[in-house]
């Protein structure tokens, strides 16, 4: 349908006009007349200019949502690592979404960040634990040189017995910071994984009953029947050891003359659980927990060796394997040690 304008006015709301197919009149409204090619020209670079305007403001709109969402993953990464400058490595980016590669690099992020804050935390625990522990050893040996030294009357005797005194320091102090490189060298990420006996293991614990006899302690180690198989943790084996040694030797040494430590040995459906209990004075249930903590020792001693770091060091071992050590005070007097460890990895 063709339209051909017969007149207009700049005020009128419409514009009056012929079809030319049909002849008959017809009123439209109009704000534009085209009565020539230099009007039709005009309008369309008016319309032109006003879709571009909004097609640039539209795309400018849309492009800084984009770039908002696509840049804000790499944001978070930047002040993650900006947090890490300063020494605040327990930040992580945890960044949603789609698996892609800023996805991957945040990450890739989070595990470095993870591993430094556990390197940095076995560094500040060692010192701390060391400055804590060899503080006193040291001080008594100073003391002891000193008062060697201010005596006039000082002879070779009086030398020979501090040398011996020096000497038993020191060798306390070695093995101090033999337990604390052990218990901060301890990482899952390095562990020697292989399928291995636990109960053999705990059966070996058998050998510390020189020791139990020492200190008028009956140990008893029950494992389950040859017929029933072993009872098989992946794991390392000489840690495992070490930390099932380490219970055995507490549950000897926190008890009473005439008393007896017991070692069982269960296999549960997807793990294996290795309990030590023993007879003593009742354990306050309220420092039950900080037990596992170095240094901390409990009362009930039969013997004064000992650093502190043998539970510790079991719990740190038994996380390393994504197991568990659980203490609890024994109604009846005495701790109840429970190790478990998966039986897969």
């Amino acid at each position: 349908m063709r339209f051909v304008p017969r007149y207009a006015f700049g005020t009128s709301p419409g514009v009056v006009g012929y079809n030319v197919d049909s002849g008959m009149e017809v009123q439209f409204d109009s704000l534009y007349v085209i009565t020539d090619t230099a009007d039709l020209l005009t309008l369309l670079l008016a319309v032109s200019l006003g879709a571009l305007v909004v097609l640039a403001l539209a795309g400018g709109a849309l492009g800084w949502v984009l770039a908002g969402r696509m840049l804000r993953p790499l944001a978070a990464i930047n002040a993650a690592a900006s947090k890490a400058a300063t020494g605040a490595l327990d930040h992580r980016v945890a960044l949603a979404g789609p698996r892609d590669e800023i996805r991957d690099l945040s990450d890739t992020f989070d595990t470095m960040l993870a591993a430094l804050e556990r390197s940095f935390e076995v560094h500040w625990r060692f010192a701390a634990n060391a400055s804590h522990e060899l503080r006193t050893p040291l001080t008594t040996t100073q003391t002891m040189i000193d008062v060697t030294m201010a005596d006039p009357e000082a002879d070779a005797e009086s030398l020979r017995a501090l040398a011996g005194r020096v000497r038993e320091v020191n060798s306390a102090n070695i093995a101090t910071v033999g337990a604390l490189l052990d218990l901060s060298d301890i990482d899952r990420s390095r562990l020697t994984r292989t399928p291995f006996d636990v109960a053999a293991v705990v059966a070996e614990g058998a050998a510390q009953a020189a020791e139990a006899d020492r200190n008028g302690v009956s140990l008893n180690v029950e494992t389950p029947d040859r017929e029933s198989g072993p009872v098989e943790v992946v794991g390392d084996p000489v840690l495992v050891r070490q930390a099932v040694g380490n219970l055995i030797q507490n549950a000897i040494r926190h008890n009473e003359p005439g008393g007896t430590a017991a070692v069982r040995v269960t296999r549960l459906a997807d793990r294996a659980v290795v309990t030590v209990t023993n007879t003593g004075p009742p354990v306050d249930p309220g420092i039950v927990e900080s037990l596992v903590e170095p240094f901390v020792r409990g009362s009930g001693r039969t013997t004064g060796r000992g650093y502190g770091l043998g539970l510790a060091l079991a719990a740190s071992i038994a996380d390393a394997h994504d197991g568990s050590l659980r203490l609890a005070a024994n109604p009846s007097g005495g701790l109840i040690a429970e190790l478990t460890l998966p039986t897969s990895p």
